[in-house]
């Protein structure tokens, strides 16, 4: 009996410790799994919780090459570009001094100047003018449209050149010639020798002189692109004249004889005018040898007849008698 009771409670002393070991256990399990679901969550929160990270910086990775692409097309310089603009213009007008004085006005107050100015008449006495404007290009086809409702247009001529890889052309060698002309005026401060410095000056005065026709080109084309130019004629208005007969009449026929009749005379005058001193001095010299020369010229000696016949002349011949003298 002794040995029942005391197994029987060796085997109730042990069944509390099993409970309570499986209770420890399955508390450790459950911390365990929370332990996990709770890093599961956090590694799986922290994941999405990078994606938005991740994706917000492949999207400030983009901006920022986008904008670094549109930072890089705005610093690229843009060409401006740079026409000549030139124009003619052939007007006609009532009073050709009232259209110039209004032409001049409208170019002042457009910003230009007036040029080359000249004023003559045609062969009817009609007044015309021709002058030289100069204006900005960006008031160019505003003073040209004024100009032209100035009167009746006859001639309209205009042109537009553009000079835009000329102009940077010129500047870009303009820059290569000045580092040039700096180099060598560099290397004659440290050249030691005479002929080197000989030779190196007259490298630097070819290099300025280019710089210098580079510089003239410059101005010019800055001079033709900031100012366009319109040459204007104006003129007076033909007066229309009243028609007449064509055909002649007799008076019209008298008068056309008579005025060749008068050319005629005139012609023959002029001639005679120019013939009358070599005649005078003509008759001069004729006077002249008659009245001195011949006089002095000593007369020629006469001829004796011969006295005998043995002198081989020719026999004379005998007096021809008359009937008087045979009756004696």
């Amino acid at each position: 009996m002794q040995t029942r009771g005391s197994g029987t409670t060796r085997h109730r002393s042990a069944r509390p410790v099993q409970l309570l070991s499986a209770l420890c256990l399955a508390a450790a399990l459950a911390l365990t799994g929370c332990t996990g679901a709770a890093d599961g969550g956090s590694s799986s929160s922290d994941a999405k919780a990078g994606a938005p990270g991740a994706n917000e910086a492949g999207a400030g990775a983009a901006d920022s090459d986008a904008s670094g692409g549109k930072k890089e097309q705005a610093a690229a310089p843009k060409l401006t570009a740079h026409i000549i603009h030139t124009a003619s213009l052939t007007v006609q007008v009532k009073d050709v001094p009232k259209s110039l004085d209004e032409a001049r006005t409208v170019v002042e107050n457009a910003g230009g100047m007036v040029g080359n100015e000249t004023t003559d008449r045609d062969s009817e006495g009609r007044e015309r003018s021709r002058v030289v404007l100069r204006v900005p290009s960006d008031k160019y086809e505003e003073v040209l449209m004024e100009l032209e409702g100035s009167g009746k247009l006859i001639d309209r001529r205009a042109k537009a050149e553009d000079v835009t890889e000329q102009v940077v052309d010129v500047e870009s060698r303009i820059k290569s010639q000045r580092a040039s002309v700096v180099r060598i005026r560099e290397l004659m401060d440290q050249a030691t020798k005479l002929s080197d410095v000989v030779t190196l000056e007259g490298e630097l005065s070819t290099r300025q002189a280019d710089l210098e026709s580079l510089l003239a080109q410059q101005t010019s084309l800055k001079d033709r692109t900031s100012l366009a130019t319109i040459t204007l004629s104006l003129s007076e208005t033909p007066v229309k004249k009243v028609a007449k007969d064509d055909d002649p009449g007799f008076a019209d026929a008298l008068g056309g004889g008579w005025d060749a009749f008068v050319t005629m005379f005139r012609w023959i005058a002029l001639a005679l005018g120019a013939v009358l001193p070599f005649l005078v001095g003509a008759a001069l010299l004729l006077f002249l040898w008659v009245r001195f020369l011949r006089g002095r010229t000593p007369a020629r000696p006469v001829a004796a007849a011969p006295s005998g016949a043995g002198t081989g002349s020719l026999p004379v011949a005998p007096p021809i008698r008359g009937e008087g003298d045979d009756k004696d």
